[in-house]
């Protein structure tokens, strides 16, 4: 009995002391992580641990995410994590996802690893049609997303077909232009191109500063209705509230600046904001769950207060992280600079290299000419030497009947005719062997000289082949080309063959650098407009060269919205400012007349 006791009694204690820890898997745009937490854990202490985890310091924006029913939530920094109502099946699956949007991505987004992970968020929700991008966009956007991916473009690495794997754009983009693959790729590819020297950070960066002029960037929808039970849509973002049609995200037609507010409340599933401007009566609406007010609380009070921070002094932690990013972005343009540098002296060594490889060949196509004429010059002499040689037998042989000729004249003229027709006979054989020992001693006379013509044609060959010989000699005694020298300085470390050395190489960060640094920063505001006009240009030139290869009947009623609003004039900023140039007063009484 005392056994089975005990037995329970650490069984229970087995379980007491497992229970203490639990398993939280967190999903960021970039990767998966896994979490031992103790069950004593609040929402700040795990955001704080995935945070220090991933080095991210501008935690501000940031938030967990988790899916509850038919909506999601986030997890609030000062309740336990376990009494957040979210599934206890271990491990936990948790979302880290961006929760409030810059206004400007340029200007609020400090670390690298903060703009990264709204570049992959942004990118996904285009690519997911959470947020609509016109088909010109898409593009461009696209290109910027294969420069941050594959660096400066190279037509000898990147062939075509080698994005063919690749997710770029919106499906419906992809369905509302009779273009293939292959041509969607050319456009991507061409635009690509034009984005040399860009480094990830840039790309990215270039990225969200096109998205975030998109309508639908940074905004949550919620369905809403006023007091006369319309349905209407809420759109919570960085700059304020705004109110929708529903069956139009990109227009709104209402909008207040977070700065024109001064309360928001709900009680129960009725919410209501009061305008700063005290003679402006409150406005109310009705959300469709108590949750879903929750959530538009969270929003608002969050945006709100990011939006008062943007409009103040920053605080030290800001200060500090930008002037480590000037410093840092100091740093790698000197490293960019150096590395171009490198690669330049690089070049032009591998271009010497080349010129003295060429040269080598050409050297050695001019030995191997050379050799082959002298090889010529030899068989032309041993031919030549054997024709005065066969010529100089014909002679002897010539000679020798000549004078086998001779003998038989002389044997003739002793041989006795005894009759005159046998006198004549031998006479004329006497005149015909005459005049065969003449042409003999002719043809004998024409040998001879022609050997002598030989012999002299074979002198002549063998003084051309000892001068073919000389000049082989020449040829390859003669010293390789040699490039003008470089100095040791001006080589790359990395090259065979070559020296370089860094010792003197020094770079100093001084206040000088800080203050062009600045200057050109504000070089880059001043010449914002400008590059606004080119962006919109570049964005007009991609719109009208795949224009004709548009399936009208394929347009999804916001590319017929995004059309009419392109036709008017109408852009997502000044949208705004046209809505909040009327009085408070006169929108809440619009919005109550919807």
């Amino acid at each position: 009995m005392a056994s089975t006791i005990a037995s329970k009694i650490g069984l229970h204690s087995l379980r007491k002391k497992q229970a203490k820890t639990f398993n939280v898997q967190i999903a960021t745009m970039d990767a998966d992580m896994e979490f031992s937490c103790e069950v004593k854990w609040k929402g700040k202490d795990l955001f704080e641990r995935v945070c220090r985890t991933i080095g991210l310091r501008e935690t501000w924006f940031f938030g967990l995410q988790y899916a509850v029913k038919d909506t999601v939530a986030w997890l609030k920094m000062d309740k336990k994590v376990l009494d957040h109502d979210i599934p206890k099946e271990e491990p936990i699956v948790l979302y880290f996802l961006a929760k409030f949007y810059p206004e400007t991505a340029e200007e609020e987004l400090v670390q690298d690893i903060t703009q990264h992970l709204f570049f992959l968020q942004v990118k996904q929700k285009i690519l997911e049609e959470e947020i609509y991008c016109p088909p010109e966009a898409s593009v461009l956007l696209a290109s910027y997303a294969v420069q941050a991916k594959y660096g400066d473009y190279d037509p000898n690495v990147h062939k075509p077909g080698f994005l063919a794997q690749e997710e770029l754009l919106p499906k419906r983009v992809i369905n509302l232009y009779q273009m293939t693959p292959e041509m969607w790729e050319e456009r991507i590819t061409a635009c690509y191109a034009e984005h040399r020297g860009r480094t990830r950070d840039e790309a990215e960066m270039e990225y969200l500063k096109i998205a975030q002029d998109l309508e639908m960037y940074g905004v949550n929808y919620f369905f809403i209705r006023n007091k006369k039970g319309t349905n209407l849509l809420l759109g919570v973002d960085a700059v304020g509230l705004h109110i929708y049609d529903p069956d139009n995200k990109l227009t709104p037609k209402i909008s207040f600046l977070w700065n024109e507010i001064r309360n928001i409340s709900y009680s129960d599933k009725e919410f209501a904001i009061k305008p700063l401007d005290k003679k402006t009566d409150v406005f109310k609406f009705n959300s469709s769950k108590l949750r879903v007010n929750k959530l538009i609380l969270q929003l608002c009070i969050g945006n709100h207060d990011l939006f008062m921070r943007r409009r103040r002094v920053d605080s030290l932690e800001v200060q500090q992280m930008k002037a480590q990013a000037r410093e840092e972005k100091a740093r790698k343009q000197v490293e960019r600079q150096r590395l171009e540098r490198e690669k330049q002296l690089r070049e032009e060594a591998e271009r010497a290299r080349d010129e003295l490889e060429r040269r080598l060949l050409q050297l050695q196509d001019e030995a191997h000419m050379a050799n082959e004429a002298l090889l010529r010059s030899e068989e032309t002499a041993d031919l030549l030497a054997e024709k005065a040689q066969i010529a100089e037998e014909e002679a002897k042989l010539l000679a020798q009947k000549a004078a086998e000729a001779e003998q038989e004249i002389q044997r003739i003229k002793m041989t006795a005719i005894r009759t005159e027709e046998e006198k004549r006979l031998m006479e004329q054989k006497m005149l015909e062997a005459e005049m065969l020992a003449l042409k003999m001693a002719e043809e004998s006379d024409r040998r001879a000289k022609e050997a002598e013509q030989l012999k002299q044609d074979l002198h002549k060959a063998r003084e051309s082949e000892r001068r073919a010989k000389h000049k082989l000699l020449e040829i390859t005694s003669k010293s390789p080309y040699t490039p003008p020298p470089l100095s040791a300085n001006a080589m790359p470390p990395d090259i065979p063959s070559f020296s370089f050395s860094t010792e003197n190489l020094s770079f100093d960060f001084k206040d000088t650098d800080m203050k062009r640094l600045s200057m050109e920063i504000e070089k880059e505001k001043v010449e914002y407009m400008e590059k606004s006009k080119h962006l919109q240009e570049q964005l007009n030139e991609l719109k009208t060269e795949i224009e004709s290869l548009k399936l009208r009947e394929r347009e999804t009623p916001l590319d017929i919205l995004h059309n009419e609003n392109t036709e008017q004039g109408n852009t997502k900023h000044n949208t705004y400012k046209k809505l909040t140039l009327q009085s408070a007063k006169s929108r809440v009484a619009f919005f109550e007349e919807l």
